[in-house]
């Protein structure tokens, strides 16, 4: 195998330190990049349509996609040694008119202008999306046809302006939020998929009812076998074909080499290291080609990618100063990946979230700790680039070693706001206790921003947005929405009558059940279209219960299936119940007569009245059980009302408490809150205490969050928290940050990361976008440029408190 070539050093303006001009240089060349639009997927896939009118569904999808991996352009970025592009251009968002079409063309003015998540808009594409395609996809597209089937009730919430629950990320996108086989396609190729997929077909019986259905599934299959080979070989030829011209022998011989690798990739199992990550970014990518869902994860890639490391490095194919390097090459790939949100979907999941969690450490079947030599270079990988993909995660247990939980911590503690920690002490009983076997549990990986899932799972586990600081809201005000006065949640008395803390929780419960269950059915009916109108066969062929069942992914055909919506505000929602437990019903300071009437008026002329609920309640994140319990009392009435039901592949519904961006736009649809809170101001971050409130520091914050029962937020908390720079620039802080995961940890908490970046930094690069282009901030359980994020999320993320000790 030849090796990576060398260069000379190249020039370096945002500052990024590597061992590695080809990191430099990629990454500079990257983040110069302008996000814009791209025509063709949308072109290919909707004259794809136009041909197979009236063919299966399932044959339909995978025709289309292999269209548009025989007919897309694809290039050779140079210095690149990994060769795959999602669009024509770099960093360019495809486009999905089967799931887009609706926004596109009421949103298609608004994409250069609006405040998050601005893409490029040429007239070009402007006018083809016009003229040519969203015509054709009229009363085609998920959300038109979801809505139509929904109940009348539950289509009013789900459209209602000021929103108790969202639902757009999967009426308007596809399921994304999944985990493929990669080990299949890395042990067996696309050709022996594809035999696998020919003796299923063979042995299939004629007579079976449902013969058909399996045999178009196997068809499909098929098809997009053929399509990935053929799509390989178009990189081999375009290789050759530059080499041909190079004059840069350098250069030269890698395009020979990269012709030799597509040549036998994915077509066949790789047979070294460098084969095995090409042939793994090939089978990855086009999971965002077939369908616009985000957060296709990479699952245990220190696993399945490390016997092809150790095999090359034992038979000297590489050293391993060229495996790093390669690595790094990979990470700027995936920062690659775009997706054009529409408006609501770019505020609830700001920065051009992606979220392709990748997943270093932890345990193999058997318990006995998996780190090894990869995952340490996953890390290095990680401290040298400075991009927001991948979303890497590390996974802590009783016998991490110390060497490498102290390395993660070095590297979260640089300010790359990455990688993130979870305790596998949480999510193996919590898997084990939804029926998973013990074996397959310690096998979990993250889908997404913080959600554990079991290897062959369709985990939908970014479902929904719910708020439930709306749901109190409502039970303060009989059902009425305070900013609309519609009468949104069911009549639950008039608040004023109500004569203790156990009167408010059950008119509480009461509005969270009345909403859980309307988000259930829209959520339930979204599925159906799914199944039924956006089956993803090229998905389902990477995993292998659908393989065995013939089932496709979206219609349950995955071996375990769960539906995961959030729940936002928990912070709010705490401490307002702390204020009318203390201030109303305990203390007697202020009537209830007089709170509702000062929420009625958004505390407009009682302002003295405001600041008592503020200053004279406990609050969230102190360590104080007078609040905490109610805190988690708030969050086992939404996880209990969630987990009561079934979704519609045969799983369940898993509840998680975080709110990505979401609770800044949807705190614009709260009103006044009795923790003091104006109405439309931003809402709790994730599991965090709400801005100001959390006055004894980071280690009394994650007490109070240790005593939600993380055993029963299936899918998942976020614990976000900020440091100064110059706290983590000594090895004692860093020390410190290692003790305060570690204690977290042990007593049960699930997950925690960390900002490493002072609030002045953050509002220079507000002013000078241009100078701060490479500032990486965590959003949440996702990282994203800050420069890109809309002002509103910028000044959530500066408001968080910045902890410059322990």
């Amino acid at each position: 195998m030849e090796n990576l070539v060398v260069c000379e050093p190249v020039e370096n303006p945002y500052g990024i330190v590597s061992d590695f001009w080809r990191t430099v240089k990629l990454n500079n060349e990257l983040l110069l990049v302008k996000p814009e639009m791209c025509i063709e997927r949308a072109r290919i896939v909707t004259e794809s349509y136009k041909q197979s009118e009236g063919e299966p569904m399932v044959i339909r999808r995978a025709k289309s996609i292999a269209d548009v991996l025989r007919k897309m352009t694809i290039f050779i970025q140079k210095d690149q040694p990994i060769v795959g592009n999602q669009a024509s251009k770099l960093r360019s968002a495809p486009l999905f008119p089967e799931t887009e079409a609706g926004y596109l063309e009421k949103e298609i003015d608004l994409f250069e202008k609006r405040e998050q998540d601005r893409l490029v808009l040429p007239q070009a594409v402007r006018k083809e999306l016009l003229e040519e395609v969203i015509p054709y996809w009229k009363g085609k597209t998920i959300q038109e046809i979801a809505l139509k089937a929904m109940p009348e009730r539950t289509r009013e919430l789900v459209t209602l302006e000021n929103q108790i629950f969202s639902v757009g990320i999967h009426l308007a996108g596809s399921i994304g939020h999944i985990i493929a086989d990669y080990e299949k396609v890395l042990n067996k190729g696309f050709k022996g998929l594809k035999q696998e997929v020919i003796e299923k077909l063979e042995a299939l019986d004629i007579t079976e009812p449902d013969y058909g259905e399996k045999y178009d599934f196997y068809q499909s299959e098929l098809i997009l076998c053929d399509a990935m080979v053929d799509w390989a070989h178009r990189y081999a030829e375009e290789a050759r074909k530059l080499a041909e011209n190079e004059t840069d022998e350098n250069w030269k011989k890698e395009l020979e080499n990269i012709a030799d690798i597509c040549s036998r990739v994915p077509e066949n199992p790789p047979t070294n290291f460098r084969e095995a990550i090409q042939s793994f970014w090939l089978a990855h990518l086009v999971l965002y080609i077939e369908q616009n869902g985000l957060a296709v994860s990479v699952g245990r890639f220190d696993q399945y990618m490390y016997p092809f490391y150790k095999s090359s490095i034992e038979k000297g194919e590489m050293t391993k100063h060229e495996a790093q390097e390669l690595l790094e090459c990979l990470w700027i790939k995936f920062t690659e990946v775009m997706r054009a949100y529409d408006y609501e979907g770019a505020k609830y999941y700001a920065g051009f979230s992606i979220s392709e969690n990748m997943v270093i450490g932890g345990v193999d079947s058997q318990g006995n700790d998996v780190t090894n030599e990869l995952s340490y270079m996953c890390l290095k990988a990680e401290a040298d680039t400075k991009l927001s993909q991948p979303n890497l995660s590390v996974r802590i247990h009783e016998n991490t070693p110390e060497e490498f939980f102290m390395a993660a911590v070095r590297v979260s503690s640089t300010g790359r706001s990455k990688p993130q920690f979870f305790n596998d002490r949480i999510a193996v009983p919590m898997l084990v206790s939804l029926g998973v076997p013990l074996e397959e549990a310690r096998d979990y990986s993250i889908s997404g921003c913080v959600e554990a899932v079991p290897p062959h799972c369709n985990g939908m586990t970014n479902a929904a947005m719910s708020n439930i600081a709306k749901a109190l809201e409502l039970a303060l005000n009989d059902g009425v929405c305070r900013l609309s006065g519609k009468q949104i949640g069911p009549k639950t008395g008039d608040p004023r009558k109500f004569n203790s803390i156990e009167d408010v929780f059950k008119a509480f419960k009461e509005q969270v059940s009345a909403y859980v269950n309307e988000m259930v059915s829209a959520l339930n009916i979204i599925e159906k279209t799914h199944a039924k109108y956006h089956p993803l066969p090229y998905f389902s062929l990477l995993m292998d219960d659908c393989v065995e069942k013939a089932l496709d992914i979206t219609a349950g055909g995955a071996r375990y299936n769960y539906t995961g919506p959030q729940g936002v505000g928990l912070g709010n929602v705490a401490n307002s119940m702390a204020a009318i437990k203390k201030l109303v019903f305990e203390d007697k300071k202020i009537s209830m007569k007089e709170l509702i009437d000062a929420l009625d008026k958004n505390f407009e002329g009682q302002e003295y009245l405001r600041q008592i609920l503020i200053n004279k309640a406990p609050k969230w994140g102190n360590d104080e059980d007078y609040v905490d319990s109610l805190g988690k009392e708030v969050a086992n009435i939404y996880c209990e009302e969630v987990s009561k039901h079934k979704n519609t592949r045969g799983g369940v519904y898993r509840p998680g408490i975080y709110s990505v961006s979401a609770n800044v736009p949807l705190g614009l649809h709260v009103g006044a809150l009795p923790d003091g809170r104006l109405g439309k101001e931003t809402l709790s971050d994730g599991i965090a205490p709400q801005h100001g409130t959390d006055l004894k520091g980071p280690t009394a914050v994650t007490k109070s969050a240790s005593k939600l029962d993380h055993l029963k937020v299936y899918n998942g908390t976020i614990l976000n928290q900020k440091f100064t720079p110059k706290l983590m620039e000594t090895e004692s802080g860093k020390t410190a940050l290692k003790n305060l995961i570690k204690s977290y940890f042990d007593i049960g908490g699930w997950h925690i990361q960390f900002n490493v970046v002072d609030a002045a930094t953050l509002r220079k690069a507000q002013g000078d976008p241009e100078k701060y282009k490479g500032i990486i901030v965590r959003v949440a359980g996702y990282s994203a440029f800050f420069v890109e994020l809309d002002k509103a999320v910028q000044d959530d993320i500066i408001d968080r408190a910045e902890y410059a000790n322990f």
